[in-house]
Order: C-alpha cells, then sequence, then structure tokens
C-alpha cells in the first residue's frame, strides 16, 4: 500500500487556493502557513493521517480547516471570559479586573498622546509614573515610591540597587516560589546578591539574624508567604525586631508584602501586612503588587525612604522594567479611587466586601433562568477564595449553582469553548458555578451559555 504521506499537498499549494486566500486574508498569510506547517508534519508524523470522512488522508479542505481554527485563535487574540470559579484574583485569567475608570484612563492613554513624560507648566521632561507615586505616597505616608513592571521586577531591583555582590539575610521559611518556577534565591541570585538562609524551614528567631550577620551582609529581606502558610510549632521574627537590627548594622531592611494592600481595614479580611503598617514597623523599603490586593493593572510598588527610591531609580535595571503608558493611566485611576473613598468601585474590592446573602440572591436569579424546575441544577452553598498568590487560608462564605451532569469534565470544556466562554469548578460529578465572580450584568450571559452547553449534553447522551 502506497504511503498516504506522499500525497499530502504542499504549503503553498494550499495558499495558492482560493480557500486559502480567503483564509489567508482573515487571518493573515504567515500565521495560516505557519499552522498548515505544524498540521502537515503533525499528519506526516502520525504515519496514516486520520481523517474524518474516511478516507486514506484528510482533504484538503479539511487540513486547511484545522490551520485556520488554529490561527484563529491566536489572531483573535484574547477572548473576554466570565470567571464562574470564585477565585477572585485568577492568575490564569489576568488577576484584578480593572474598575470601568481604569478601562477608560488605559484606552484613553492609547489611543492618541498623552502628558506620559512632560511637565505641561515647565514643558520640561517629567516622570512617566509620577502622579501614581505621588498618590502611593499620599496613601502610605511614604517618603517616596516607584512604580515599575511587576512585583518580582520591583524586588530584582532593590536588591540590584541596594545589595548587589553583597550578603542578604532570609528566613528559610520565607524563602517562596511566586509562581511560573520562579523563586527568591533565583531572583537574587540575578540581582547580583547573595543569599543567606537563616534559622529553619518553620522557625526563625531574631538571634539566627544576629548569629548570621558578618560585615559582608548589605540588606535584611523579609518576605511575606502570601501564597501558603506554615502552622503548628512555628515563630518567625516581627518586622519590628529585623528593622532594629538592621538600622543597628547600617543596612537597609526590606520588606516583600506581597499582596499590594496599601492599609489594613476597610473591610477586607485580616491576614496580609499592609503597607502603611510595615512602614509604620520600620520597613526602609517595601515591595508589592498592584494587580492583587490593589485592584488594579499589574504593576510592582515600591515604596519607602528617599535615598534609597533615589538609588533604585537611578539604576540601569529601572529602565528595563518601567510600566507602559497604559499600565500608568490605569493606575492613576485606581489609585484616585482609592484616595477619595470609593474603592467599593474597584471590582476586587467589590468582591471581598459583599455579602454572602448577595451572592446568594445572584445565584438564585442564575438558577431561576437557567430554569428552576431543573433536577439537575440547584443553588449550592460554597466558598469562594482570593487567589493569586493572597491569603491562602481566608476562604469566603459563597453561594452558586450546581449542576450535576454524567460527565463533569466534558461539560466544563463546552462551557471553556463556548461564546461567551466560561470557567468553572469542576467536581467529580458536578460543575459549580460560583456567583461571587460573577457580575449581575453577566448573569443573563452565563445562563445563556449553561444551557447551550447542557443541550451538547443531552446530544451527547443520544449519541
Amino acid at each position: 500500500m502506497p504511503d498516504a504521506r506522499r500525497s499530502l499537498p504542499s504549503v503553498d499549494s494550499l495558499l495558492r487556493s482560493d480557500p486559502g486566500k480567503r483564509a489567508a486574508a482573515t487571518v493573515g498569510r504567515a500565521l495560516l502557513k505557519r499552522g498548515l506547517t505544524a498540521v502537515l508534519d503533525e499528519l506526516r508524523a502520525a504515519g496514516t493521517p486520520a481523517s474524518s470522512s474516511g478516507h486514506e488522508r484528510p482533504s484538503d479542505d479539511e487540513i486547511l480547516a484545522r490551520a485556520i481554527a488554529g490561527a484563529s485563535r491566536i489572531s483573535s487574540g484574547l477572548t473576554p471570559v466570565i470567571n464562574a470559579t470564585g477565585v477572585i484574583l485568577h492568575t490564569n485569567l489576568g488577576r484584578a479586573p480593572l474598575p470601568e475608570r481604569a478601562v477608560r484612563a488605559a484606552a484613553r492613554a492609547a489611543s492618541g498622546y498623552s502628558d506620559l513624560e512632560v511637565d505641561r507648566d515647565s514643558g520640561r521632561r517629567g516622570r512617566r509614573s509620577e502622579r501614581a507615586e505621588a498618590m502611593l505616597m499620599a496613601l502610605t505616608g511614604a517618603e517616596d515610591a516607584l512604580v515599575v513592571n511587576n512585583c518580582a521586577a520591583a524586588l530584582m531591583l532593590s536588591l540590584a540597587a541596594l545589595a548587589k555582590g553583597k550578603q542578604v539575610l532570609v528566613s528559610r521559611g520565607e524563602l517562596i516560589e511566586i509562581g511560573g518556577e520562579f523563586r527568591i534565591p533565583d531572583i537574587m541570585s540575578a540581582a547580583g546578591a547573595k543569599l543567606v538562609e537563616v534559622g529553619t524551614t518553620n522557625r526563625t528567631r531574631i538571634g539566627d539574624y544576629r548569629a548570621s550577620f558578618t560585615d559582608r551582609v548589605g540588606a535584611v529581606l523579609k518576605v511575606h508567604p502570601s501564597n501558603y502558610r506554615v502552622v503548628g510549632f512555628t515563630a518567625s521574627t516581627p518586622a519590628t525586631d529585623l528593622a532594629r537590627l538592621a538600622t543597628r548594622h547600617g543596612v537597609p531592611f526590606l520588606f516583600d508584602v506581597g499582596s499590594g494592600l496599601l492599609r489594613s481595614g476597610h473591610g477586607l479580611p485580616p491576614g496580609e501586612p499592609a503597607v502603611a503598617d510595615a512602614l509604620a514597623d520600620g520597613a526602609d523599603l517595601i515591595t508589592c503588587s498592584g494587580d492583587k490586593l490593589l485592584g488594579g493593572p499589574q504593576a510592582g510598588l515600591i515604596i519607602g525612604r528617599a535615598e534609597l527610591v533615589a538609588k533604585l531609580r537611578r539604576h540601569p535595571i529601572a529602565r528595563a522594567v518601567r510600566v507602559d503608558k497604559m499600565q500608568v493611566a490605569a493606575l492613576e485611576q485606581v489609585l484616585t479611587l482609592i484616595g477619595t473613598g470609593h474603592d467599593d468601585e474597584v471590582p476586587v474590592v467589590r468582591m471581598l466586601r459583599e455579602s454572602a446573602e448577595t451572592v446568594h440572591r445572584r445565584a438564585r436569579r442564575l438558577n431561576e433562568t437557567i430554569g428552576g424546575d431543573l433536577e439537575h441544577a440547584h443553588v449550592h452553598r460554597c466558598e469562594s477564595v482570593v487567589g493569586g498568590g493572597s491569603m491562602p487560608d481566608t476562604a469566603l462564605p459563597s453561594w452558586g449553582v450546581r449542576v450535576s451532569v454524567p460527565d463533569p469534565t466534558a461539560f466544563a470544556a463546552r462551557l471553556r469553548t463556548g461564546s461567551p466562554s466560561v470557567f468553572v469548578r469542576v467536581e467529580p460529578d458536578h460543575v459549580l458555578l460560583d456567583l461571587r465572580t460573577v457580575t449581575d450584568e453577566q448573569v443573563p450571559d452565563l445562563a445563556r451559555a449553561t444551557w447551550y452547553a447542557l443541550e451538547g449534553d443531552e446530544l451527547d447522551d443520544e449519541d
């Protein structure tokens, strides 16, 4: 039997065909060519190509369709999704959704020119994040602030500018991995600092830091383990003690608080260190994220003593990790909302504060819209989580709609790939749609998506 691979068409012939030309006009010739190459390579590697029509190899139209589908997924860009997982800061779904005011500001910054790096009064060059930094100082009481691209960049810049070639003391219990296999020791190595592990995983006392001090120490670093908790027989050194020790030895005390909570309280769940509290405890420099509990865009915030921030601002890495104009515009608006007492307009803050009763009403509305008489869908008590590497031991009482289906994994896949795309929690015998992370405006769309997925489930049963 002749090898079916020999009859496969060439990439060029498929691109020159009429369907190929039409597809190239839609998704771009280069992207379509890349997709065709991948499909043909896959078919050749498979040995005997499979065809949905039963032929020895897929038809040219089938090959084109597969390449076009892959290219379309890329060319269509980011797809808005409904987050019904109950994970408020879902990293895979983009973490903090921005308030409408911040979205409009980012769009304005993107659509034309702006006074990004110019002082309109003097006409002289200014700093792109100067307004956001002024608001951060006002909100925290810090001497100075610097905004960079993300928290990992903030920490790397701080270590490179203040402790390159020197030792940095860190508790063994705080050598965290921040996601994507990026770890504190790796960031420290990239910054040119030498890690000195102090204490043990579960207990680190101030005496451990004292015993580790030498004249080669350039900084003391405390890292809040925001994505895990060590419980049981534990002890950690308070920030106030570390601040006094660092001051006594004439080195800066750096505190990575992680989540970007500027001030504690205000109806937010306890458990995360706030920037203002860290400053009051004596931290010289604080790093945190802008897209977690702050509820803003991706950003790294560096807050603290003016002379230290000035060193960071002059360091070459500062240019490499600076923020984009759209990040700046969105961050300015989020900080303005917080500063003017309108932080209830920040979606993350709203979801954290919202009562279980309010979520319950939304769940009942969804269930009624889907069809309250359906035996396999009913309102169900559940718990939401903060997510995004924040507050791992905090569970928020919530409500959702539990949909019992024969194959929850397949049902969730239909929801993900539908329009609108919906992400849910998958359990062994059901899926759960947690309504804490769903807005009132999204309920009709979520109901429609669920109905479509249920219809697909019924078709599967018939087959």
